[in-house]
């Protein structure tokens, strides 16, 4: 088979790969992974435009996984130096610091984000994007998350997380931010709703 060949299989080939070890991690450990398959390449391009990428700053990723998302912001314009990828499981890990190597690929748990990353800040962060499980999570430890979140960004820059959820996963009713979402992502696996929040 013609090299050329070989390369377009392999390529093919990758999301049925990143699919099985989504499948896999989800089996083992679904509270934490949250999702049984990754994002969908809709859902994907819907988060990404909400960053603006013209807005200085790093860029931060909660959940990348393998990285659908990821991509999706590299083809809206964000350069893979501005990304700071924190992602809890060390296979996936790996799998982004190959697939991303000009990125700073953070290992540990994002609901301590603050204490994770602000010492890789420069600068306020342009935008953050999660694909988190946060309705697994208790309430209390969504609104730490989100207080970590602000305290972390540019005024007014975007909190754009995604949800299966019926309900948003940050209430809407919090004074101290703005929500705003998505139409209902049908084409998405389950359908996927985004939701934007910004600090008042």
């Amino acid at each position: 088979m013609p090299p050329h060949t070989v390369a377009r299989v392999e390529k093919k080939k990758l999301p049925l790969d990143d699919e099985m070890q989504f499948i896999r991690s989800w089996i083992e450990k679904p509270l934490s992974t949250g999702a049984v398959m990754p994002s969908g390449k809709v859902l994907a391009r819907t988060m990404a435009r909400y960053v603006d990428p013209h807005l200085n700053g790093p860029v931060i990723e909660l959940g990348p996984g393998t990285g659908p998302v990821t991509e999706a912001l590299v083809r809206r314009g964000i350069d893979p130096k501005r990304l700071i990828l924190v992602e809890f499981n060390p296979d996936f890990c790996r799998l982004l610091r190959k697939r991303y190597p000009a990125a700073t690929v953070v290992q540990g748990d994002a609901y301590r984000l603050r204490h994770l990353i602000e010492s890789k800040l420069e600068q306020p962060a342009a935008a953050i994007v999660s694909s988190l499980p946060l309705l697994t999570k208790p309430l209390r430890s969504r609104l730490r998350l989100m207080a970590d979140v602000v305290g972390l960004m540019q005024p007014k820059a975007p909190f754009i997380q995604f949800t299966y959820g019926l309900v948003p996963p940050i209430p809407k009713t919090l004074s101290s931010i703005s929500a705003e979402a998505s139409n209902l992502i049908w084409l998405n696996l389950p359908p996927a709703r985004v939701w934007v929040y910004r600090g008042r």
